[in-house]
């Protein structure tokens, strides 16, 4: 880009300005002039000479609806007053109840399990020692075969301690159960034989399932738990089993009976509803052309606001509110979404530009009512506005600048319209804009643009000929083609506009277009070169977390392309000690082994900002850098944090051992931490299974979730599981080729987490 052509942040006059402290609150009011000057010429009132006695000289409609609110509210609220409370039996709360004591014995067993296995070894390794003594060796063990499977064999250790199961079991325990049993009941139900814990587990169980299977409501909740602990004396189990199985029905039982407000304020809402309004419609006829006024139509006249001799200021001001409600609206809305407007004054002057030029489109085509040309005001390209915005800026702030539109749009097409705001042609608007916005969300390539526009055309048709329908006047052919006709002009006039008009706003506000991402993608960039010859394990790395990141990010919606992008450079910072970390070590020594945990802490942690510098001094854009800065949130360095404490028996904080953050503020940042870690996982498996695989992906983001990584994202939970598919269908096709079908092997935590963390 030539020095005429740079970017207006680049232009020092901006970066002064764009730093000033009214600089957005002087945007808005900007934008809320430009609002206010569009629609003011068509909120003029209109004022009637009329007198009782006197014949009308034209028909008289009613501008407005008129009720009395007063009476209209007390029904609605004596209707809803008189709805009673709604309960709901909630029998998943016992399914759940059920799978709580399923989980509490099946830990109980693993846990036993491994101490007997660990008693096992001991008596095992023992008994060989003892043989040893002895004399005893066979021909294996005395070395004739060159050496001895149990030669420099360590002892197993000591026995599993009572404190060691009972820290492991918690471990394994839900949050719930770990902290709220005592140590008695998990010691309790360690003690038992595998037959009582089977005894006692359907014993637990059905009194679950019966004492839940009737309605419980909060305040019976205690009572239930007694029903439930007499139901377990009653049981005829044996003695050692009563107490903690007592402890255990009363920690299952909860209410499953309970008030449910969404019925209720449903039922409510209903009864509000079916009260009938006493008004006068918008649009009504208050008295035909030649009749006379009566003094109920004088009144009615009067209630509609047409009998005002002197200035009426409320029309204004009533825009005035609007407009400053409108605004105010979209401020807060910028500043809470999760979007580059919330703290981009650039992006927020373009924002401005684009919207100015949507009212610009509004205003022309206003004025197409003069032609008295049946649906001439249809042409407007409107919907030009949010594709630019859906394109360049956020689909979520092009939704939100539809709902705008269509109400700036009602209020300035009025001219046909009894009333101050025209509906029709609001709806159109809207329709026409959120469907270009929805059809542009998956893709921003040139040709989904032209297909965009070509939707919408097809939309605006659809709509224009359903409101026709709805308004239920005789239609004639001549009639809908016209405005059929217009409509479709509007929507493929739209994507025309949109084409010609982004690459102006992509040079002028130095946007991270489609055609960037892809420059920034070459292998031959400098910086992926520097990568994969100082790095080549994390530049493999890399690439299989871009392959799945992609794909994740284009099932929910997001930006693929910038995802791939930012997975390539996201491990940048390797590159400064690339042998510190495990794919780049080539079966070498590990260097961890020599150093402290926290020096490795430190070099550890220190790879996402050593990327963010470097690709700062590279002038890469800010998305990627906030890609490398962010994708390992604030997470904790699991194998150096539980090594440290284990090499010292002073305390050692947490928060010493998790990455200074942010957390992932994008999606695609959040879901470059989840490939990230998965690919690492992954790496580390000895025979991946798509069922091995599947569990391992979906504990990462379990983990990430409840560790509040995504707190800053606007990541849903039905966007993880679809991220979750996304990544195991990838990974299922990457290992296909490799997957065997072996017996499930239970694999050491320290080992797993050693490769996360190294990875």
């Amino acid at each position: 880009m030539g020095k005429h052509s740079s970017p207006i942040d680049q232009q020092k006059w901006w970066k002064k300005l764009k730093e000033h402290r009214y600089i957005r609150l002087s945007l808005f009011v900007l934008l809320g002039f430009l609002l206010y000057a569009a629609m003011v010429s068509n909120v003029i009132p209109e004022s009637l000479d009329v007198s009782v006695g006197s014949n009308a000289e034209q028909d008289i409609r009613s501008p407005v609806s008129i009720e009395d609110r007063e009476e209209t509210e007390q029904k609605r609220q004596e209707a809803a007053a008189e709805v009673d409370s709604v309960y709901t039996f909630e029998s998943r709360y016992m399914d759940s109840r059920v799978e709580q004591a399923n989980v509490i014995f099946d830990m109980v067993s693993e846990v036993a399990a491994e101490a007997e296995e660990r008693q096992q070894e001991i008596e095992a390794f023992e008994a060989r020692q003892e043989e040893r003594g002895n004399g005893e060796e066979s021909p294996e063990d005395s070395g004739e075969a060159g050496g001895t499977a149990d030669d420099g064999a360590e002892a197993p250790g000591e026995p599993m301690t009572e404190e060691e199961q009972l820290d492991r079991l918690r471990a394994l325990l839900p949050t719930r159960a770990a902290e709220e049993l005592d140590e008695d009941v998990l010691l309790a139900l360690l003690n038992l034989s595998e037959e009582q814990r089977e005894d006692a587990r359907d014993v637990l169980t059905n009194v679950i399932a019966t004492v839940m299977n009737s309605n419980i409501r909060l305040d019976e909740v205690e009572e239930a738990r007694e029903e439930a602990m007499n139901q377990v004396s009653m049981s005829g189990v044996e003695r050692p089993l009563l107490a903690p199985l007592k402890e255990l029905a009363e920690f299952s039982i909860t209410a499953n009976y309970v008030y449910d407000q969404e019925a209720t304020e449903l039922a409510r809402q209903t009864a509000v509803e079916n009260v009938d309004r006493v008004e006068i419609r918008e649009g009504q006829l208050l008295v035909a052309e030649g009749d006379p006024i009566t003094s109920e139509v004088y009144n009615q006249l009067t209630l509609a606001g047409l009998l005002d001799e002197h200035i009426n200021l409320f029309p204004y001001i009533g825009l005035a509110i609007l407009v400053l409600i409108m605004t105010s609206m979209l401020g807060y809305f910028l500043s809470d979404a999760k979007t580059s407007l919330q703290t981009n004054n650039t992006h927020l002057l373009m924002y401005v530009i684009i919207f100015s030029l949507g009212l610009l489109v509004l205003k022309l085509a206003s004025y197409g009512h003069i032609v008295n040309l049946t649906g001439v005001t249809l042409v407007a390209p409107v919907a030009m506005t949010v594709m630019l915005i859906t394109v360049l800026l956020n689909p979520r702030v092009a939704l939100f600048t539809s709902m705008m539109l269509a109400i700036t749009a009602s209020v300035i097409f009025n001219h046909d319209s009894a009333g101050v705001v025209n509906y029709v042609q609001g709806m159109f608007v809207f329709f026409s804009c959120v469907g270009s916005t929805f059809f542009l969300i998956k893709s921003h390539r040139m040709v989904r643009i032209l297909q965009a526009g070509l939707f919408t055309a097809a939309l605006n048709i659809l709509i224009i000929v359903a409101i026709m329908m709805l308004r239920g006047t005789q239609l004639t052919i001549l009639e809908v083609s016209m405005s059929a006709g217009f409509a479709a002009s509007a929507g493929i006039l739209a994507a025309v506009l949109t084409i010609g008009l982004i690459p102006f706003f992509e040079a002028g506000f130095g946007i991270l277009s489609t055609m960037k991402l892809i420059e920034l993608s070459s292998p031959n960039h400098p910086l992926l070169r520097k990568i994969l010859l100082d790095a080549p394990g994390t530049y493999h790395h890399s690439v299989i977390v871009a392959n799945l990141s992609e794909g994740a990010c284009e099932a929910i919606g997001a930006n693929g392309l910038l995802a791939r992008v930012g997975s390539y450079y996201h491990d940048l910072g390797k590159t400064k000690r690339p042998h510190f970390f495990i794919e780049n070590q080539m079966k070498m020594e590990n260097p961890h082994d020599k150093i402290s945990p926290r020096l490795s802490r430190t070099i550890i942690i220190d790879h996402p900002y050593d990327g963010a510098a470097m690709l700062r001094e590279h002038r890469m854009p800010k998305e990627i850098i906030d890609i490398a800065e962010q994708h390992h949130g604030t997470t904790l360095l699991k194998f150096f944090y539980y090594k440290a404490k284990n090499e010292t028996e002073l305390e050692v904080k947490e928060e010493d051992f998790r990455y200074p953050g942010p957390k992932a503020q994008t999606r695609e940042s959040a879901v470059i931490g989840i490939a990230d870690s998965v690919e690492a996982a992954v790496r580390s498996m000895q025979h991946p299974t798509p069922e091995k695989i599947e569990s391992l992906v979906r504990k990462i983001i379990s983990d990430r979730l409840e560790d509040g990584q995504f707190d800053e994202c606007d990541l849903t939970m039905k966007e993880l599981n679809t991220v979750a598919r996304s990544i195991c269908e990838t990974l299922q096709g990457t290992f296909h080729s490799r997957i065997e079908y072996p017996e499930e092997i239970q694999e050491k935590n320290v080992e797993k987490e050693k490769v996360k963390i190294h990875g």
